[in-house]
C-alpha cells in the first residue's frame, strides 16, 4: 500500500447479530450505522474505519484507541464486561516504528461472540 491509503472497513464476526450489534453499541458506545439482516450485516463508525460485523466474517482482533484506558476500563467492567488482564503496560516505544517515548497500554476483553478486543491507550512516558 503506498501513500494515501487508508484502512477502510474492517470485518468481524457474529454469529448473533442482534446479541453482537447490542454489546457494540450498548456497552461500547459506538455509533451504529445500518443493519442488513438478512443477508446479516452491521455497520458501525470507528471513525476514519467503518467496523462491519458479519455472520459470516471471520474473527478478528481489534484494538480500539480511548483516551483514557482505566476511565474506559472501569465503565466497560461495570457495564458486566469481563477483562482476560487489565490495563498494563505492553510496549515502550523505542523509536523503531514510532517516535521514542510514548508507551502502549492495553487491556484485553472478548465481545459478546467470543472474539477478542483490546482497548488501548497511547500515553506519553
Amino acid at each position: 500500500m503506498g501513500d494515501g491509503h487508508r484502512l477502510l472497513q474492517v470485518a468481524q464476526h457474529a454469529a448473533d447479530l442482534d446479541r453482537d450489534v447490542a454489546f457494540y453499541r450498548d456497552v461500547l458506545g459506538l455509533k451504529l450505522q445500518a443493519v442488513f439482516d438478512p443477508p446479516g450485516l452491521a455497520f458501525f463508525d470507528l471513525g476514519e474505519t467503518r467496523l462491519l460485523l458479519e455472520t459470516n466474517a471471520p474473527p478478528a482482533l481489534l484494538y480500539l484507541e480511548v483516551g483514557n484506558i482505566d476511565a474506559e476500563h472501569a465503565r466497560l467492567v461495570a457495564a458486566g464486561v469481563e477483562f482476560l488482564q487489565g490495563p498494563h503496560l505492553l510496549h515502550r516505544h523505542d523509536g523503531s516504528f514510532a517516535p521514542a517515548g510514548p508507551e502502549e497500554w492495553m487491556a484485553f476483553f472478548h465481545d459478546s461472540e467470543e472474539n477478542l478486543l483490546a482497548i488501548a491507550e497511547r500515553r506519553q512516558s
